[in-house]
């Protein structure tokens, strides 16, 4: 006999279904991913923390979970949101049913959802808190939906990032990358290890000096959850990371951050973009790219407009916004998707390699006496 379970919207919208995952009660900002693979991967994925995620998708768990897909070391989301729901997996080399991962890790969820409807209805009214309960009513959950807090103003990379810094990558490979982890996947350091680098990951509040005494030959700014209006000690880092004039490559909220660092500010966006499916244009080659995307800030357009040491790079093709940004002054450029793409398509990861080619000609470049 499956359990009750509830969904409860802050403006009072309810919704009734079946316990998955864990037995218990959490709540978070409610969002929806429309990507059609890759839950193992969205569900790890650092920048979600404290996000309860609708799966557009009909049918989620089919083929089960699998540890070698995991983006962190566990799932991040406050919750999961989904249609219809599998307890069998089909895929053989999958070590256990997506239940028993959201069980073993403490995950709360509710599936037989119209979750085409719950999706129109947060389009509509925009991304807001929400909880799930598997254990209260309806009328405590609307005592206890006030308690979750705003994401407009969080800081919370600090809750994702390492406690102490780690190495990825062949240690005697020729380029040394600093990652400054906000809530890093690991699909990213895969793809520059992969290049020819040596990755050290170091905690999101080190100091740009702890990173400099590395001596490393470019500096990496990673994805991750929350408002990056709330993280100055961020912000400060990227400063003096652009003042050593070395290379900067910044994903997501890294790209947010690089243009804060840069005088841009940032904004919330109505529902944002969480999916894999996301068309964007490069304004240096004119070629079009599908994208992974996972973000509800974005930098400031205006902003942009006034900065004449800020170039636009990447354009959103459904809705204008700025996918990505280059420093005319500085060797530092950002996009606001995931060009890892983990899951997603891989129309994007040639941005890796246009990195490590500027590392390789600072490298090649005579230091100036």
């Amino acid at each position: 006999m499956h359990t009750k379970a509830y969904l409860l919207l802050e403006d009072g919208f309810l919704m009734e279904g079946k316990a998955i995952g864990k037995i218990g009660t959490s709540g978070g900002e409610i969002c929806f991913n429309t990507g059609m693979t890759g839950y193992q991967e969205i569900y790890s994925d650092p920048s979600y923390f404290g996000q309860i995620i609708v799966n557009t998708t009909a049918h989620i768990g089919n083929y089960g979970a699998f540890d070698p897909e995991q983006e962190s070391l566990k799932p991040t989301i406050a919750g999961l949101v989904v249609n219809e729901f599998a307890h069998e997996f089909s895929r053989k080399f999958a070590t256990e049913s997506l239940q028993q991962y959201l069980e073993r890790n403490g995950v709360v969820g509710i599936a037989d959802l119209d979750t085409r409807l719950l999706v129109r209805y947060i389009r509509s009214k925009g991304a807001m808190n929400a909880i799930i309960s598997s254990e209260l009513t309806p009328e405590a959950l609307q005592l206890e939906i006030g308690k979750v807090p705003s994401m407009a103003g969080l800081e919370l990379s600090s809750k994702v990032t390492t406690k102490d810094a780690y190495l990825v990558g062949d240690p005697d490979a020729p380029i040394k990358v600093a990652v400054l982890d906000l809530g890093i996947k690991k699909s990213i350091t895969s793809n520059l290890a992969a290049r020819g680098c040596c990755c050290k990951i170091f905690p999101a509040k080190t100091s740009f000096e702890d990173m400099a005494a590395w001596e490393p030959h470019g500096y990496f700014i990673s994805n991750g959850p929350g408002d990056p209006a709330a993280m100055g000690y961020a912000v400060e880092t990227v400063k003096k990371v652009l003042k050593s004039d070395k290379p900067i490559f910044g994903i997501c909220l890294g790209h947010q951050l690089l243009a804060m660092a840069a005088g841009i500010t940032t904004y919330k966006m109505h529902h944002g973009h969480r999916g894999l499916n996301h068309p964007v244009k490069n304004l240096i080659t004119g070629q079009g790219e599908m994208t992974s995307q996972n973000h509800g800030f974005a930098v400031n357009e205006k902003d942009v407009e006034k900065n004449s040491d800020v170039e636009v790079t990447h354009v959103h093709l459904n809705d204008a916004t700025i996918m990505g940004i280059r420093l005319k002054n500085k060797k530092a450029f950002s996009v606001q998707y995931h060009p890892e793409a983990s899951p997603g398509p891989h129309d994007s990861r040639y941005l890796f390699d246009q990195f490590v080619t500027m590392i390789r000609s600072d490298i090649a470049q005579p230091a100036v006496a």
